[in-house]
């Protein structure tokens, strides 16, 4: 398939700008694959979907402050935003203005961090080595901003009104540069319901990374990869996981990261392993699920890699159908929009 095969038509007005007050307010449309049909839900009705003895999976990552706002030696503004760590203290960037910004060029954040420009990639990033004055990360949550998606429009002294509540109730594990979206609708009573129910709340960690996010590039999507994203599974997590594959109980993956990381964990072992591994699966349609049974997850964007999961999991035409649905009824789309239960 061609990744214009996954377009779609969508007002500006429907990219939701601002969190709901409650998290659990939050529309979901549910889409069932066998019968090939949807309804108008509200999140609050997933404990009433939910089977008991489904295993529901939550990605615990935490967003950390990953935005930097700064100055160059000649007092020009420089805006850093950290991606990756490729060693202590050397971090692979995206900066503006990246063409300012030369081989051992100064930045300074605050009195307390400073930065230099060690390198510069082909694909644009730039690389930059950090000089701070006591521990980084306790600097970085002093200075660094939530690093929002580009289509929610702040203004720059407002950001940091998100850096909680662009957070899932149940993030533990610092180290993403993006919320996964999907769990941001969950409230400590929500998942206590659904325990009540006798369903399994179980965790993975798997730090979002710009490849989630990086547009896809190609006409083919057979040539498209999405870059590789560290993840882990603990033990407890790992034996409820094969007990429900064992019992042929439904695993619910909430996000399309938890998604990618159960499927690459079956690709690679055939079985849920224990430790920290790299999710380096693509799923492009024809990929066989074998580690989930249905997804919850938000509206993604047109051409994106996010959203030929989603529709290689619920079926190319019934989820393009919904999408096209979700417009008309004007669900809110998006990382603070509405979501979708795809069972």
């Amino acid at each position: 398939m061609v990744i214009t095969e996954f377009d779609f038509y969508l007002p500006a007005e429907l990219i939701a700008q601002e969190p709901l007050v409650r998290r659990e307010d939050s529309r979901m449309l549910a889409v069932d694959r066998k019968s090939a049909l949807f309804s108008d839900r509200n999140f609050s009705d997933l404990p009433q979907i939910l089977h008991k003895g489904d295993v529901l999976v939550l990605n615990n990552t935490k967003v950390f402050p990953a935005r930097l706002l700064g100055r160059s030696e000649t007092g020009a503004f420089v805006e850093i935003f950290l991606v990756k760590e490729n060693e202590t203290g050397v971090w692979e960037t995206l900066a503006k203005p990246a063409r300012r910004l030369k081989v051992g060029k100064r930045i300074k954040f605050n009195d307390k961090m400073t930065a230099e420009v060690v390198d510069k990639t082909s694909e644009g990033k730039v690389i930059v080595r950090f000089y701070s004055e006591g521990d980084f990360d306790e600097i970085l949550d002093e200075i660094g901003i939530t690093p929002l998606p580009p289509y929610i429009k702040r203004e720059t002294s407002a950001i940091d009104l998100d850096r909680e509540r662009y957070q899932t109730v149940f993030a533990r594990n610092r180290g993403a540069i993006a919320a996964p979206t999907a769990g941001l609708h969950f409230t400590p009573d929500v998942l206590e319901s659904i325990k009540a129910i006798g369903v399994t709340v179980a965790e993975i960690t798997l730090h979002i990374g710009y490849g989630t996010f990086e547009p896809v590039r190609v006409d083919d999507l057979t040539d498209h990869r999405v870059a590789d994203e560290k993840f882990a599974i603990n033990e407890e997590t790992a034996e409820i996981l094969q007990g429900a594959n064992a019992d042929r109980r439904r695993i619910v993956a909430v996000g399309t990261t938890t998604t990618r990381a159960l499927e690459t964990a079956i690709k690679k072992f055939g079985k849920f392993t224990a430790g920290s591994h790299s999710a380096d699966l693509t799923i492009t349609p024809g990929h066989k699920f074998r580690a989930i049974d249905a997804l919850l997850t938000n509206f993604h964007l047109p051409q994106s890699s996010l959203l030929v999961l989603t529709s290689t999991f619920g079926g190319h035409e019934l989820i393009m159908k919904a999408y096209r649905h979700a417009v008309e009824a004007k669900y809110r789309f998006y990382s603070y929009g509405d979501c979708m239960f795809v069972f």
